[in-house]
Parts: structure tokens; sequence; C-alpha cells
């Protein structure tokens, strides 16, 4: 597994443009493949849910790993959330802005946020509308005990790779808007619209470390 591991590493740092980085989607594999990557010199992971990500996080305690939680965030798994991950990229709304916010205080952290905007009509995400970040602006940059760094969007599975395109760049004009230095946007499908877009973060899993072993569901 290594072996191919490295080779697709490789090809894809071979095809990596300037400016974006690279957060590996480790959810569904192993530690020990989280473990050859950061021997690459991959330090940036993702992952989607806590009771996945515990067991992996402690045994690659003695690595200098970015933990990236990339999943829906339940509201009774923030305190956890927020004592394992220094970045969140799903914050989907204000009252879950609020409570990251004050339980990180509480914990004495200060992650980083990345806020989920909605940009097209799709029933299997959530996120914020235009209108609705627009509204929540002020508030959202009153919080204490986080710091909000950017964006992050997803691109409905029936959208074309033009309308990709079209709807990142829609991201990347809005995170400017607010003067927001983060995108997350683009997946093993959409990675390369997504940096002639402007993201700053492009989550790959499947590219990267080929098929899951197992599905994992967002919690």
């Amino acid at each position: 597994m290594s072996a191919s591991l490295e080779q697709r590493w490789r090809e894809l740092q071979a095809d990596w443009p300037d400016g974006p980085k690279l957060l590996a989607v480790s959810k569904g594999h192993p530690a020990e493949s989280i473990r050859t990557l950061a021997g690459f010199g991959q330090l940036d992971f993702g992952e989607s849910r806590l009771q996945e990500a515990r067991p992996k996080q402690e045994s690659l305690a003695d690595l200098a790993l970015r933990w990236h939680f990339i999943g829906r965030l339940q509201s009774n798994k923030v305190r956890a959330v927020v004592r394992a991950f220094s970045v969140i990229h799903s914050i989907d709304s204000l009252l879950l802005a609020e409570r990251v916010a004050r339980i990180a205080l509480e914990e004495g952290q200060r992650p980083s946020l990345l806020l989920q905007v909605k940009l097209r009509d799709d029933p299997t995400k959530g996120g914020w509308s235009r209108s609705a970040l627009e509204e929540s602006w002020e508030q959202l940059q009153g919080l204490s005990g986080v710091s909000i760094v950017g964006l992050m969007t997803m691109a409905p599975q029936e959208l074309p790779l033009d309308g990709r395109r079209q709807l990142f760049e829609e991201c990347r004009a809005l995170a400017d808007r607010f003067e927001l230095p983060e995108c997350s946007m683009g997946m093993s499908g959409d990675w390369r619209e997504a940096a002639a877009a402007g993201a700053t973060w492009l989550r790959l899993g499947s590219v990267l470390f080929g098929a899951r072993l197992h599905q994992a569901a967002a919690g």
C-alpha cells in the first residue's frame, strides 16, 4: 500500500498548482497511511467523524500534524472537536459559530473556522446563503475565542465542471468581499477547477489515498 500511496503522492505533487495547500482527507483510511504521507512532508489531514479520528490522533501523537474537521458538526460534539482539531471547515450557522466560540474560550483553545456557504440549491448540503452571511457578519466578527479565516463550499454532484468552476469563483469573490484569506473548495473530482478559481485549500481523498477501506459517515 505504501508504494502505491507514494506513487499517487509523487504524481499529485508533480501536477500541483502554485498557491493552494493540500488537505489530505484521511477519513476511511488507516493511521499507517497518514504516517506514510507525513514522512513525505504532508502535515494537514482532514477527518469528518470524531469517533474515527480520535484513535488515529492518539496513535500519531508523536507527529506534529494539523487536524482539520471537515464533517457536519453536531452541537453535542463541539467540545470534543474543539479539543481535538485546530481547524473546523464546516461552520454552517451563527448558532453553531457562537457555540464553538463559547466552548473554545472555556477550553482555552482558539480554532480557525471556515464558514460553509451554500451558493446553489442542493438538498444534500447545508450552509450559509449570501444574504444570511451578510446579515450575520457583524455578529461573527464580534466572536471571541475563534479566528474566522475563510469560506468553505462544495459543488452539487450533478453540476458539470464549468458550472463548478463558476461556483468556486463566486465563493472566492465572496471571501474577498469579507476580506477572508482562505477558501476551502475542490475535491478529487474538481480540484483543478477549484485551484483555477482561487482555492487555498484543496480537500483530496481518493485521488491521493485510493479507495476507502470503509465508509465513514459524517458526524
